[in-house]
């Protein structure tokens, strides 16, 4: 049975993708990229590398207000009082519109969900899709913050590194990419904790 999508999924999917490609090639373009490979601060409009330039390339054709209207908006971004633009987020995630949260999440599991069911209905492991996970369950308290802020470097430089390679494959960056299909494909990461409960317990015996 086809998916019949809500009126505002399309919309809700086209503003993440847009914003997400912007902050993405904030991140990794070199030209987009201070002296220590950091974002730049971007001037709005002007003869080289600017925030405008960015919104034309990675957008497509939504006006540069309403990209930065967005960003603005989610916390992603900061005009500071010069008129520059200075990137504050590593990804783009809804802070502020619960529904447009809840969607843009929602995917996230509908892919994971994917994932299962096709390594569940393979007879062979050689097409399995990638689906591990690490986890201990006797760690205390204080052992948390750190691996929180550890797992996520970690897991975003991944990210960086693939997003990278992604960019250069996918037609809508660059249109002069050849070959068939059209296809979606990529890698979710997720963090998980949570008490080790006496069911937990239970279900090891």
């Amino acid at each position: 049975m086809q998916e019949i999508r809500r009126p505002d999924d399309t919309k809700s999917d086209e503003k993440y993708n847009r914003a997400a490609r912007v902050i993405s090639a904030w991140r990794r373009e070199r030209e987009f990229l201070d002296a220590d490979g950091n974002p730049s601060v971007l001037s709005i409009t002007g003869p080289w590398a600017t925030f405008s330039e960015i919104v034309r390339r990675y957008s497509g054709d939504v006006p540069v207000r309403a990209i930065l209207d967005e960003l603005l908006r989610i916390g992603a971004v900061e005009q500071l009082d010069n008129g520059k633009i200075s990137l504050l987020a590593e990804a783009y995630i809804p802070e502020i519109n619960e529904a447009d949260k809840l969607h843009i999440l929602g995917t996230d599991v509908a892919h994971l969900i994917t994932t299962i069911d096709h390594n569940l209905k393979i007879e062979s492991t050689d097409n399995a899709r990638l689906q591990r996970k690490v986890a201990y369950d006797n760690l205390p308290d204080e052992a948390l913050p750190a691996f929180r802020k550890m797992s996520a470097k970690r897991a975003q430089n991944l990210l960086e590194n693939l997003d990278k390679w992604l960019a250069k494959h996918d037609r809508d960056v660059n249109p002069s990419i050849q070959g068939t299909g059209r296809n979606i494909a990529g890698l979710g990461i997720y963090y998980f904790e949570e008490p080790y409960s006496a069911e937990d317990q239970n279900n090891e015996k």
